[in-house]
């Protein structure tokens, strides 16, 4: 917030990227720029059995990946891994009684040491470990020297016994439910790529890799899961909202269909918050659908004052349907207007905050602040005609052939 020039954090780390180039050797390299990032916004895990058509598939879609315009940092968990050397028995180990388990237990009690005594020295214990010296633990020669104890008790050397074949293994291996997996993750441009596109042609792809390699299967994990799960929560809570606030609404009002008037103003609060993000020129986010929640809750508040007025002039001032309906907005105009002023002028510090700390909750501001100011104008007019309409549909008939003059008359 205290930067003077126009440049961007996300246009310094691409100039970054470019001065630095490809580092030679390196197994992956990442920059990252992002508020409050958790997860990539490219992760696909494969999952399967035969590890070479996990490789075959990583492979695969690494080039996919690679090629995609707005992609970049493509890496995936497979690595080649650290070296190593293998065992391998020769016949006379076996003829001798040996197998591998006893051969890799002496060589491990060998190199890491085993526990022959312990001495007590005033409070602390200490133990002491005997193991091979540290000279001949780091030569390959006296490793195939070593001897190693036979079923007889007597010594026999490494290299009568087995042979070292050099080797790599995986750092690590992952599993989830049995299966290997293998996570291919990418960074992205999120200001040039079409992200709802993208995850549509990857789907595609990977629908059709893996009917080449039926033994894999592909999940999208990352930021696709992040979503995939904060929709299915954000769903339940919309419906435990809405089904609390028709509850509400429903006893004080004495009635089933009153409180339907009421919320029919809440579609036209998420217009006005998607207009308010378009108008900020901020992409839609987690804490914007968190903002519309809490609109659901708020929006309610100037459409609630309207029907309670119709109410309240019908009931106790004893005026007709009509009557009361036209004179409704102009009378709650004032409040309602106050009402929601006041709201947005309240959220406007933080809709135009700069400080890195506001970031997180300017999104769910604009949805809040926007959504209540467009949802304001449009309850004065839409509350009255869905009163009217409820009117019609639970009364046909209610008319009298003097309504067009008694409007007139009420108009004038």
């Amino acid at each position: 917030e205290e930067r003077t020039t126009e440049i961007t954090t996300v246009q310094l780390v691409r100039e970054w990227r470019r001065l630095i180039g490809d580092i030679p050797g390196a197994e992956s390299i990442a920059f990252r720029a992002e508020i409050g990032r958790s997860s990539d916004p490219v992760d696909i895990q494969l999952s399967g059995n035969d590890l070479r058509q996990l490789e075959q598939v990583t492979g695969l879609v690494r080039e996919k990946l690679a090629a995609y315009p707005g992609l970049f940092d493509v890496a995936d968990n497979l690595a080649d891994g650290k070296e190593e050397l293998r065992i391998e028995l020769k016949e006379q180990a076996y003829q001798l009684g040996l197998n591998r388990d006893t051969l890799v237990r002496q060589i491990q009690q060998a190199y890491l040491g085993i526990e022959v005594e312990r001495i007590q020295r005033g409070r602390e214990e200490i133990k002491v470990i005997l193991r091979l010296p540290y000279e001949e633990r780091t030569s390959l020669t006296a490793l195939l020297d070593m001897e190693i104890t036979g079923t007889e008790g007597k010594g026999i050397p490494l290299h009568h016994l087995a042979v070292l074949i050099p080797a790599k293994s995986p750092s690590a291996i992952y599993r989830i439910d049995g299966f290997r997996t293998v996570n291919v993750t990418s960074d992205m441009d999120k200001d040039a790529v079409n992200v709802t596109l993208m995850n549509r042609e990857l789907s595609e792809f990977l629908q059709n890799t893996t009917r080449q390699f039926p033994a894999v299967d592909y999940s999208f994990e990352g930021e696709a899961k992040e979503q995939r799960d904060s929709f299915g929560s954000l769903q339940l809570g919309l419906l435990l909202v809405l089904a609390t606030i028709y509850a509400l609404l429903a006893i004080p009002f004495g009635s089933y269909v009153q409180p339907l008037i009421v919320m029919s103003v809440i579609p036209f609060g998420a217009i006005g918050a998607v207009a308010g993000h378009w108008i900020m020129g901020m992409p839609l986010t987690i804490m914007s659908l968190m903002g519309l929640l809490a609109l659901v809750g708020v929006v309610v508040n100037d459409s609630l004052v309207l029907v309670d007025f119709i109410n309240q002039q019908r009931r106790k001032a004893g005026y007709s349907l009509y009557k009361a309906l036209l004179i409704a907005a102009p009378s709650r105009f004032r409040p309602v207007m106050l009402t929601s002023m006041t709201t947005f002028i309240g959220l406007m510090p933080l809709l135009f905050e700069k400080s890195t700390q506001a970031q997180f909750l300017i999104p769910m501001a604009v949805s809040l602040g926007f959504g209540i100011l467009f949802a304001t104008f449009i309850t004065l007019i839409l509350v009255p005609v869905n009163y009217l309409i409820l009117e019609d549909l639970r009364n046909p008939g209610w008319k009298s052939p003097h309504t067009a003059g008694a409007i007139n008359k009420q108009s004038e």
